[in-house]
């Protein structure tokens, strides 16, 4: 199916089409304009992606009352959607006019608490510790370490970073699930006029959640690795968020925030390195002197002991860090 025969099926023949800023991921947005209603084109390549998992995520969040966008029509088989333009309000738009920080962050953890007091959804797919530690060896390994150290890595440090992986994961595997949107930041966030409580809160770019621990989202969003937020800031949405979560230990907590996020931190401030080796886009690059800043803090909390080591072990100092990026 062409799109212009998807557009035409579901009344949007005659709306003119704009192409949005690019991000990370191999989808593309269009801004419909001129249609029954405002929406936004997505576009998946086939074999990279499907519209599936994010119809399928925002319906569950529509059904607790979130503000994902509204499925207007999709086709999972040609990669296209239209879905509900939810504006362009996002948070990062927002604090950058000066709005006030700590009214945009409580809108997100009041969100974010919403989410986490239903079960997950038994169809999403697992974001545990054996996810988390391959898709941080996909970066980290795969692609960082050859660009920083000219080779592969030996399997023995490919076999102890899984096992210190795991290692820190492991005292909080058996605690209740929650869905992770895996990319809760204010990026992905817009204030929506008009709606009140959690529902505020426009919600985007959650199509890879998976059922894992509920600090994942929170130390998404505290510790930006696009953004920095101050400590108070930090320490005030944590408090929110545990007074949200009636019943939570705070020092167990305060453990698994760090040890996710920690998880998080070392794929990330490698995705950086693979965006601009494999997908050419030296400019993320630019968000990599704070992302190992956040993993070099991270790791110094207790909880973070075994991934500690075997950066100590394997992972100089001075080295830890972007590489170069290649001439063009």
């Amino acid at each position: 199916m062409t799109v212009e025969d998807f557009l035409a099926r579901h009344g949007f023949a005659d709306a003119a089409r704009h192409a949005l800023p690019g991000d990370a991921s191999f989808r593309r947005y269009e801004r419909l304009e001129g249609g029954p209603r405002p929406a936004l084109l997505m576009v998946c390549p086939p074999g990279k992606e499907t519209v599936g998992p994010f119809v399928r995520v925002a319906q569950h969040l529509r059904s607790l009352g979130l503000s994902a966008p509204s499925i207007i029509g999709a086709d999972d088989a040609a990669g296209l959607a239209i879905v509900e333009d939810l504006g362009t309000d996002t948070f990062t738009a927002l604090l950058a006019g000066g709005e006030d920080e700590a009214a945009l962050y409580g809108l997100a953890v009041d969100a974010l608490a919403v989410l986490h007091q239903a079960p997950p959804p038994a169809w999403a797919p697992a974001w545990g510790p054996a996810q988390m530690t391959a898709a941080a060896k996909a970066t980290l390994l795969d692609w960082w370490w050859p660009a920083m150290f000219g080779g592969e890595p030996r399997a023995a440090v490919i076999a102890s970073f899984e096992e210190a992986c795991t290692a820190m994961l492991a005292p909080f595997a058996a605690d209740a699930p929650v869905l992770a949107l895996r990319d809760f930041h204010v990026d992905n966030l817009l204030r929506l006029p008009g709606r009140v409580g959690a529902a505020a809160c426009g919600l985007l770019d959650f199509q890879d959640a998976g059922i894992g621990h509920r600090a994942y989202d929170l130390a998404s969003l505290l510790e930006d690795a696009r953004r920095d937020v101050p400590a108070w800031l930090a320490e005030s949405m944590r408090a929110r968020y545990l007074a949200h979560a009636c019943g939570l230990d705070a020092a167990r907590f305060d453990a698994a925030f760090a040890a996710h996020a920690a998880m998080r931190h070392a794929r990330v401030a490698a995705l950086w390195t693979r965006l601009e080796r494999r997908d050419g886009k030296p400019h993320y690059l630019a968000h990599a002197p704070r992302t190992w800043r956040l993993l070099a803090e991270t790791l110094a909390h207790p909880s973070c002991a075994p991934l500690a080591a075997w950066f100590d072990a394997h992972v100089p100092p001075a080295l830890r860090r972007a590489p170069e990026a290649r001439a063009a």
